[in-house]
């Protein structure tokens, strides 16, 4: 008899579950249940201003704690993971900048989404449930993926804030699915198997090693397990659409979106293989585009380049901004005319970093010269500071 919501889904219908949604693609497939159980350390990270201006996370707090909220009579969570872990590392140099390994594929929301909606159709038909039974998520509802995939055992919270899989190292996408079926959790790691709280501290199987805290450019960890956006070059590049604090520059370096440092260093990753890529698309042309190629695009190539990636979401100017910092912080004077056509670009965001570029490059007395045309048109104050040492 196929069991019902609200009937505890045996063990053995549990496993065949697993079974099949691995095969659509999921390289993990784990379980959680929905205990209610508090946890504040969310409204900490809220309380201490550490999501800088992401302000719809906050309005979704609640939700987040409490998944009842988003699916009422919610029973368990189940968590899939899909490893993205490439080929080697980027070198990044002056023509190329680098850019995080996530996005060098077609976006994942999309491509994810759609073995989503194939899990749900198999657990329809594996459970009986409905489809009103449950919802599925990937990075984009009020679900907090990283702690519900730690309680199910997938990996552990590390001192870089990710989660970290014993066989896949820092390279999964999550998602979630919230479903009303009473599904038997799987155990979470534990360095205290006596514990009874239901999550671990951060840094569970991270010993003594630092590197992660060690190695961040712009020093976005106040305390192990915390991230500072207001200081990450990923909240910088991405999420935050205007200017990038002046005194943060410097340590993009190379990263013109995202940045993979405090994963790359991780010893755990030497377990990692490449991933099967079954919910995958690669777009590895991406980390081929050269930096004045970049600088110099249009907006009709802009969306000829990054269509149906994640990278159109940060739009032209984002992108634009991003590249003028990576000039500045690699490029030559074969760059200055690029920087100097966009010091005079019709967004005040483009042209505030472009101008920094060029004083970066030419140095503080001949770029007053080769700026002195654009400093005369200019009236928006946040562009004027960037004139300004």
């Amino acid at each position: 008899m196929t069991p019902q919501p609200g009937r505890t889904v045996p063990d053995e219908r549990r496993e065949a579950l697993r079974q099949r949604l691995g095969e659509l693609g999921f390289d993990e497939v784990r379980f959680a249940a929905v205990d209610g159980g508090k946890n504040s350390s969310l409204r900490d990270w809220f309380d201490a201003g550490h999501q800088a201006d992401m302000h719809w996370m906050e309005r979704t707090a609640d939700k987040r704690m409490n998944p009842d909220l988003v699916l009422a009579g919610a029973q368990s969570v189940i968590l899939l993971g899909v490893n993205y872990r490439g080929g080697e590392k980027q070198a990044g140099s002056k023509e190329n900048p680098r850019w995080a390994r996530y996005v060098l594929h077609a976006d994942y929301h999309d491509t994810i989404q759609s073995g989503l909606a194939a899990a749900g159709g198999v657990i329809e038909e594996m459970t009986g449930a409905s489809g009103t039974d449950y919802r599925y998520y990937v990075d984009t509802g009020p679900v907090l993926e990283r702690g519900w995939a730690a309680r199910s055992g997938m990996g552990f919270r590390g001192k870089n804030g990710m989660l970290i899989s014993k066989k896949h190292g820092n390279w999964l996408f999550l998602a979630a699915i919230l479903t009303r079926l009473p599904i038997t959790p799987d155990e979470p790691l534990r360095k205290n198997p006596n514990a009874t709280t239901p999550d671990e501290p951060a840094g569970l199987l991270c010993g003594k090693c630092t590197r992660c805290l060690d190695a961040c450019p712009t020093a976005a960890f106040p305390r192990p397990g915390v991230v500072d956006a207001r200081r990450c070059i990923s909240y910088h590049t991405i999420e935050n659409k205007g200017i990038i604090p002046r005194e943060l520059r410097r340590g993009i370096g190379d990263r013109i979106y995202g940045c993979d440092v405090c994963l790359e260093v991780c010893p755990w990753n030497r377990f990692a293989r490449e991933g099967r890529r079954m919910l995958l698309s690669a777009r590895d042309d991406i980390a081929t585009l050269g930096l004045a190629e970049i600088l110099g695009l249009t907006p009709v190539r802009f969306a000829e380049v990054f269509k149906g990636t994640a990278i159109k979401r940060l739009k032209l100017i984002g992108l634009l901004r991003n590249a003028c910092v990576v000039a500045g912080n690699t490029g030559g004077a074969d760059m200055l005319p690029l920087l100097l056509s966009l010091a005079a670009h019709e967004s005040p965001v483009v042209r505030a970093h472009a101008v920094w570029a060029v004083r970066r490059i030419a140095g503080e007395v001949e770029a007053g010269h080769v700026l002195a045309q654009a400093r005369m048109r200019e009236t928006d104050e946040a562009v004027l500071a960037e004139y300004v040492t």
